[in-house]
């Protein structure tokens, strides 16, 4: 069983039976079977089943955006962009999928050669909590657009968005008359993963979620010879240098935070402000902070919910201790709020030093670590002292800073002056421990294709 726990409360919310191992097998193989007709349909029709998921996904925007609360306590408003977000990919791919696909002619000694771009087959999508729309259709549209078909392991303890999403694709696949499982969500428990990884059916995995767990999946995958894509942790820098427009900084900065209540992977986590303006931005930094409002995720005036789970605040807290035990100082919360639920306040750590805690470890939560740094050399220098290397930021306005830092940090993608976001027409991914692979744009679409070279003599 898998018991879905409301943050919000502490309280369950719902229990669902996992899928017996026949039962696993069963739908990965209605998925494979799905493949025939799905992998050889036109465009057009992979486009307007797609379109329709869209549709359906803005219809249904705040149911889903309240499952969103109730499950991982992503506030409202915030669940209701999110839904938003993932109907925007959907549509992204169904209008851009066959330009992203286009045979590539390449000249060589045949009378003609090229690479077309082919689907795999069933596709397994192993998704976490922190945003249940968002990554799931990251995954989906994609590989659906390319003709792949879809097996969606979600997180545990959003089972209801999961089934909802479900819901959806059944919804409008009934409608268009096309396979009635071109996706199917497997309710499994973490240590049933690795059968459905082994399963012949599955041609490639994608995996979002921790370093740890993301090592394991991809020593399966390569045991099994299968591709995978690997979405894992980050530690983001972003460093503020003396001629930035602070004001505009700190905004983004915060946003970046504390947004999901600090459960994102690309979130800006280490602030390496220059050595001048290091007082005067930690000020600006903690006024921001302090007028967050917290509370119910089902509230419209909420910005910073629960954390998901009490393990989660559990080890969060440990960070955030052993942090202020090395030396660091605490400006705002750094405990527990006595209330129900797994709430933890925005806290401000200032006078981080490399070797503590915050630094080393990926925080996952509203906690904000800042570190002065002598001037631009020293900020590149720390911002790459991470095993991590999933986004970074700058902020400057001195034109041979920024193309410095587009040059030397160490990421899979780099905002100047600016947040380091998701957006379906780019790719996105990481390097080091933080992944391999990319997601989204032309080069997400690819990742779960055969590019088949072709030559004619």
């Amino acid at each position: 069983m898998l018991t879905v726990t409301n943050p919000t409360t502490g309280m369950v919310l719902e229990t669902y039976a996992t899928h017996t191992p026949d039962e696993m097998n069963q739908c990965i193989e209605l998925v494979a079977s799905a493949y025939h007709d799905w992998g050889s349909a036109r465009q057009s029709l992979r486009s307007k089943v797609m379109l329709g998921v869209a549709a359906k996904l803005r219809e249904r925007k705040q149911a889903l955006a309240e499952m969103m609360a109730l499950e991982m306590g992503k506030p409202i408003l915030e669940g209701v962009a999110e839904v938003e977000k993932a109907a925007w990919c959907t549509e992204h791919y169904a209008e851009q999928a066959e330009t992203y696909l286009n045979s590539e002619s390449i000249e060589s000694d045949a009378t003609q050669s090229y690479v077309t771009y082919q689907p795999l087959g069933a596709v397994l999508g192993i998704l976490p909590w922190n945003a249940p729309l968002w990554l799931a259709f990251r995954f989906l549209a994609p590989a659906l657009m390319a003709g792949n078909t879809c097996v969606m392991k979600h997180d545990p303890n959003v089972q209801g968005c999961a089934r909802l999403i479900e819901t959806i694709f059944d919804d409008v696949c009934a409608v268009n008359k096309v396979p009635a499982h071109i996706m199917v969500n497997l309710t499994l428990a973490t240590e049933q993963i690795e059968t459905a990884i082994r399963h012949p059916a599955i041609q490639a995995v994608s995996f979002t979620g921790s370093s740890a767990a993301g090592a394991q999946v991809a020593s399966i995958a390569a045991a099994e010879i299968k591709p995978a894509v690997l979405e894992l942790g980050g530690s983001d820098p972003c460093i503020v240098m003396a001629d930035a427009d602070l004001d505009k900084a700190a905004d983004i900065v915060v946003l970046s935070r504390m947004i999901n209540a600090g459960q994102s992977c690309i979130a800006a986590k280490r602030i390496l402000v220059e050595a001048p303006i290091y007082d005067e931005f930690i000020d600006k930094l903690a006024s921001r902070m302090d007028k967050l409002v917290i509370g119910d995720p089902l509230l419209d005036d909420t910005q910073v919910g629960p954390i998901a789970r009490q393990n989660l605040l559990t080890n969060l807290h440990r960070q955030v201790s052993d942090t202020i035990n090395a030396g660091a100082r605490c400006l705002l919360g750094g405990e527990p709020l006595n209330r129900p639920g797994f709430y933890y306040p925005p806290t401000l750590l200032v006078d981080v030093q490399p070797g503590m805690v915050a630094f080393e470890e990926e925080t996952f939560g509203p906690v904000m670590a800042v570190m002065k740094v002598d001037d631009f050399e020293h900020a590149i220098k720390i911002a790459n002292a991470t095993d991590y290397g999933l986004g970074a930021s700058i902020w400057t306005n001195t034109p041979r800073q920024k193309r410095q830092a587009i040059l030397r940090l160490q990421a899979g993608q780099v905002a100047i002056n600016g947040i380091v976001k998701t957006d379906p027409r780019l790719p996105s991914g990481g390097i080091k421990k933080s992944g391999y692979g990319r997601e989204l744009g032309p080069h997400g679409i690819r990742e779960f294709t055969n590019a088949k070279q072709v030559w004619i003599g």
